[in-house]
């Protein structure tokens, strides 16, 4: 008789392995396609998307979007945000280390899993919330596939992922604009390095 565990989805963000290859090659946990009109996420209790809000105005993600498996933004990340940037006061944001992925692929539906290869990321700090961004290539892919750092992406591109998450929250009568900021856009080695972060920071949260 069958494990009866086998016949349950497991987690997304729990029960499924960041890859035998991290970070040089990641399993990303796809949650959102460039054409998705409302945000989607993961609900953290069941694993299940969950339908977080409508994308009320014009901006929409120019990359599929997700994240990384058992990695937790935490006090080493919100240290390592720190040390780079000189701000005091940062703290960790509580989620999975968030990934944008770039194909030429027609992707028609998210939750998916998917081989990736890191190549940059952006240093995202929202309200005092280290939110770093790792930017990676769908392994193989036809067009970015060959892209191994942020510096062989087109610079348009990048633009439009920092105006979108700059942009995202912000509604046309605020006068009082979400304190969100991206302090800078690193390459292949150091977003290897905060997925490393990461995957500790996990470990010191769910040690079991």
């Amino acid at each position: 008789m069958s494990n009866i565990k086998s016949d349950y989805v497991l987690h997304p963000w729990h029960g499924i392995s960041p890859g035998n290859k991290i970070p040089d090659e990641v399993d990303a946990f796809i949650e959102m396609l460039p054409t998705d009109t409302v945000k989607y996420e993961v609900d953290k209790k069941s694993g299940y998307i969950r339908l977080d809000r409508p994308q009320k105005y014009s901006n929409h993600c120019p990359s599929l979007y997700g994240f990384i498996p058992q990695t937790y933004c935490g006090d080493k990340v919100a240290k390592f945000c720190m040390d780079k940037t000189g701000k005091k006061d940062i703290e960790g944001d509580g989620d999975p280390l968030d990934i944008c992925v770039l194909t030429s692929s027609a992707i028609t539906h998210g939750n998916i899993l998917m081989s990736v290869v890191p190549i940059g990321g952006m240093r995202m700090i929202d309200k005092n919330e280290a939110d770093d961004k790792i930017i990676a290539i769908l392994k193989g892919d036809s067009i970015f596939g060959h892209m191994q750092d942020i510096h062989h992406c087109p610079g348009d591109l990048i633009n439009k992922l920092k105006h979108y998450f700059l942009t995202y929250k912000v509604m046309p009568d605020q006068s009082d604009p979400p304190s969100v900021e991206i302090t800078g856009v690193y390459g292949a080695q150091e977003a290897k390095q905060i997925i490393q972060v990461a995957l500790q920071d996990y470990k010191d949260k769910f040690p079991h």
